[in-house]
């Protein structure tokens, strides 16, 4: 399980249409630094002051065209990146079978039967939207084998929905003095990077995700550049999976067309007097080998981004969009040590890739009451896919 992420991530946020004072201060409280780091400054009543007469003198000097809004040397938002890579420890019995094959392991908290996949007619009901931070990981379901007609036979997100239905923004309301219509556009954004960066089929077979990018603040320092630059030449240091799900189309495609999603978007007051977004979801996607091959595996994507919509009116930024804050990012069941810019699912049939054998713990990709960032660092294991 390859986890990518930004930094520590505050926890899980209340679900419900705003957040706490006491959870988002305490978010506030843990982040601060790396968002002054990232996020736009007010200038002084000095700083206007200089400008001003600068402006009225010879014109703007270097580093004052825009005032003072943002830190030119530490822009870039806050991200973490760790690894999970291999398909995790089977069950004694399967490996008599089918070495570490992924569906024996157990996973669902509602029972859901196996067999059928959204998308064919499932005889199992949809899951409700997840309206709080969930507790446990998911229990068992019925071990079974993913297929082309049935990718996600034997796997919690059985019930999940189906795509973008799977993120349903709460019901926008008024922030003090902040209107709800910018309330509802700080939300409409926000899940339009999260669809570009992870739902649209172009994207996920490793195109440009120019809906996402679009939505962020071209004011920002460092942040479209080195998201433009992991595009074009991925490193360790500056990888697009941070941000997007990608897969290298000449290895793996989709397996059939639904992506299943799950999780929460929350939203408050921000401290840049604009409406701050809390998101945390979960993607899974089903994929076979572009060989022609029908065997299915899954690879799973956990992803926790924290934006604002600043005030434009207190605030240097371009009106509209959004200033990224943190991105954290868990991928499991991908290769780890591979720095192509793409995920790397494991076969059931296939040995593991990757320059590294795995040393950390297995972990279960479905578990979303685990903290991104809490956990130990290096390549370790899935325990299912």
């Amino acid at each position: 399980m390859s986890d990518r992420r930004s930094e520590q991530s505050s926890g899980d946020e209340p679900s419900s249409s705003s957040i706490s004072d006491e959870v988002w201060q305490q978010f506030l409280s843990d982040s601060e630094r790396d968002i002054r780091k990232s996020a736009p400054k007010e200038p002084s009543a000095r700083a206007r002051e200089v400008t001003q007469r600068l402006r009225n003198q010879k014109g703007e000097p270097e580093g004052w065209r825009t005032g003072p809004a943002w830190q030119e040397m530490n822009g870039r938002a806050a991200r973490r990146r760790k690894a999970w890579a291999v398909i995790g420890v089977p069950l004694a019995i399967a490996v008599a079978v089918v070495a570490m094959r992924p569906s024996l392991i157990p996973g669902d908290p509602f029972g859901s039967s196996s067999g059928s996949s959204a998308g064919t007619g499932s005889a199992t009901s949809p899951l409700p939207d997840e309206t709080a931070a969930p507790t446990a990981p998911p229990s068992a379901v019925a071990a079974d084998t993913p297929t082309l007609a049935h990718p996600f036979a034997g796997s919690p997100a059985l019930r999940w929905a189906d795509g973008a239905a799977g993120i349903a923004l709460p019901k926008a309301t008024a922030l003090g003095a902040i209107p709800k219509d910018r309330v509802e556009l700080a939300l409409q954004q926000t899940k339009k990077l999260l669809v570009d960066a992870n739902l649209n089929p172009d994207v996920v077979a490793g195109g440009r995700p120019e809906a996402a990018l679009s939505v962020l603040d071209p004011k920002q320092p460092h942040v479209l550049d080195d998201l433009d630059s992991s595009l074009r030449s991925p490193s360790k240091t500056r990888d697009p999976l941070f941000l997007f799900s990608r897969f290298d189309p000449k290895d793996v495609k989709l397996a059939g067309k639904v992506i299943k999603t799950r999780g929460r978007i929350t939203f408050a007051k921000g401290k840049f007097e604009g409406v701050a977004v809390h998101a945390d979801y979960t993607f899974v996607y089903p994929v076979v080998r572009a060989d022609g091959s029908t065997e299915v595996t899954r690879t799973i994507v956990r992803r926790v981004i924290d934006v604002e919509l600043p005030d434009p009116t207190r605030y240097q930024v371009t009106p509209g969009r959004l200033t990224l804050l943190r991105y954290d990012e868990d991928a499991g069941n991908s290769a780890c040590d591979i720095d192509d810019g793409y995920l790397h699912p494991q076969f059931p049939s296939q040995a593991p890739t990757g320059s590294a054998a795995p040393t950390g713990p297995s972990i279960d990709p479905y578990d979303r009451s685990r903290q991104l960032g809490k956990g130990p660092q290096g390549c370790g294991t899935v325990s299912r896919t």
